[in-house]
């Protein structure tokens, strides 16, 4: 556990981690932990400069669990949101109530009583989800905020720092929730600020200093994950970090291109190992999305070991590391509802090649574990990275081989490849490339009619995939001017061999997924 200022304590909402990156963009470090170890750390006596309990999906009607060990903590600063302001108003004597009405989505809530938050007006749009509420407040508590249906939507403790939210500021949908939650961590918990890039930057190379002398092995993709924690990590070990990009086949020009670049201008030792053949032998008839995604990750664990033992008794050297660029939301990446005494995730380490680290027999250094993906690229510019390198748009490890649906021929890969080169050029030319998160193509196995020149024409679809998000977790489309998606159109079904129809995927996630497989 690092010395963060904010412990969220999570009750299972989905929008948990929001709250972790909210409180850092604001400049407050922080980080998630179960009940379960909030009271480990408690008994410790350890704690926090201010605590945070989540939202979650459980009734306070059943939740039996003795919170002594939170609010007895008489100067703790304690913001409870949603679930955990039902906590608060049920443990101080209100009265928390099933709901009949509910409240959910957009809601309209009004500050009373002569309280003020800086840059918050006096009536703001909210997001709600919830069906319990507050009915009797709790005793020296102060009603500070009411819902338009009367509701009550925040209280506050007449002495102690203490508030509780019934909707979610956290969220993109709350009007000022930023303004709300800074009003909470600078004006009632006075805490200082504490990160930023440089902060950041300072503890991801706190995880790798003490291995100097030890040899690392990196798994490189060149994307912004690997090449940061590659990049951060050269700056500690130096030339004991071995860098090797598998190519598998199933990349795009931009790719290889990128790696080239890479080669040329970083310090980083990266071989490229070409094992394209082994790839399509593997894939070969194969056309289940489950049954590629295994055999992608198979091959690659297979030749990845048998390269670099090769690799090691040539050079005469012996890995003990293997770095990944494992992220925050990796780390927390599991719901588990009947942990004893706790409520929601389970932290545990995510392998992003999975499988690697116990065959080899290697310890794992993930430097960013404790990192989101918009954070990564901050770190990445404060190491000096290109801006261009550290904002490049993500890319999945199985590559083309879950964007050509179906099985995958060379041919097929071709098509894929050739059409997202044609998208990726004409985003640069038209200044548009930072206008989405990630821009993609996919190869659909339907084939329909056109014409092409004087002839009719029986060939197949690609499909446009353009979508803005955070991290992924959420999207929404990307609605992209229509002269360059007809610009894009015309060029895939001319220069693209065997494309006759460009379609744009206008789902947003959920309930579609950003890859199509």
């Amino acid at each position: 556990m690092s010395a963060r200022q904010i412990w969220i304590v999570d009750f299972g909402s989905q929008y948990t981690q929001l709250i972790t990156r909210k409180s850092r963009e604001l400049g407050y470090s922080s980080e998630i932990i179960t009940v379960k170890k909030a009271r480990e750390f408690f008994k410790e006596g350890k704690r926090p400069n201010a605590l945070v309990l989540s939202g979650g999906p459980q009734s306070v009607f059943e939740d039996d669990t003795n919170y002594d060990f939170v609010f007895d903590n008489k100067e703790l600063p304690i913001l409870g949101v949603c679930y955990g302001m039902q906590l608060m108003g049920k443990y101080f004597g209100g009265v928390v109530e099933k709901g009949t009405i509910g409240e959910y989505g957009h809601a309209k809530i009004h500050l009373l009583n002569g309280f003020k938050m800086d840059g918050v007006p006096d009536e703001v749009n909210v997001w709600m989800s919830h069906s319990d509420h507050i009915s009797k407040l709790p005793k020296d508590f102060d009603l500070v905020m009411e819902s338009a249906n009367g509701l009550v939507s925040a209280i506050e403790h007449k002495e102690r720092p203490m508030m509780g939210l019934q909707f979610h500021p956290e969220v993109e949908h709350s009007e000022h929730g930023k303004d709300i939650l800074n009003h909470f961590f600078k004006d009632v918990a006075k805490l200082e600020k504490d990160w930023d890039a440089t902060e950041m930057l300072e503890e991801a190379k706190d995880l790798v200093r003490g291995i100097e002398k030890s040899k690392v092995l990196c798994a490189f993709s060149g994307g912004v994950d690997s090449l940061v924690a590659a990049q951060l990590s050269h700056e500690v070990i130096g030339d004991n970090l071995y860098c090797f990009f598998v190519d598998h086949g199933l990349l795009r020009p931009q790719d290889y291109n990128h790696i080239e670049i890479l080669k040329e201008k970083t310090n980083l030792n990266i071989e490229v190992i070409d094992v394209k053949d082994e790839f399509m032998a593997n894939l070969k008839g194969k056309s289940d999305p489950e049954d590629k995604r295994k055999a992608i990750g198979k091959t690659f664990i297979d030749v990845f070991e048998k390269k670099v033992k090769e690799y090691q008794d040539s050079h005469d050297i012996n890995f003990e590391y293997l770095l990944q660029g494992t992220l925050y939301p990796d780390v927390i990446e599991s719901i588990s509802p009947h942990e004893e005494d706790g409520k929601s995730v389970t932290i545990k380490s995510h392998h992003n090649v999975g499988g690697l680290p116990e065959r080899m027999n290697l310890k794992l250094l993930e430097p960013l574990r404790y990192l989101f993906k918009d954070e990564v690229r901050k770190m990445g510019e404060e190491l000096g990275l290109e801006h261009g390198w550290v904002h490049r748009h993500p890319f999945p490890g199985p590559g083309i081989g879950i964007r050509v649906l179906g099985e995958l021929t060379e041919t097929r890969i071709a098509q894929v490849q050739q059409s997202d080169q044609i998208l990726f050029e004409e985003l640069h030319a038209n200044n548009l490339y930072q206008s989405t998160w990630q821009a993609l193509t996919v190869l659909l196995p339907v084939k329909t009619v056109g014409v092409k020149g004087d002839g009719r024409a029986y060939e197949e679809v690609i499909c446009l995939r353009m979508v803005n998000s955070s991290d992924g977790m959420t999207a929404t489309w990307t609605d992209m001017p229509h002269a360059f998606l007809s610009r894009v159109s015309s060029r895939i079904t001319n220069e693209v061999k065997g494309i006759t129809r460009v379609v744009y995927d206008i789902t947003s996630k959920p309930p579609g997924t950003i890859e199509w497989e």
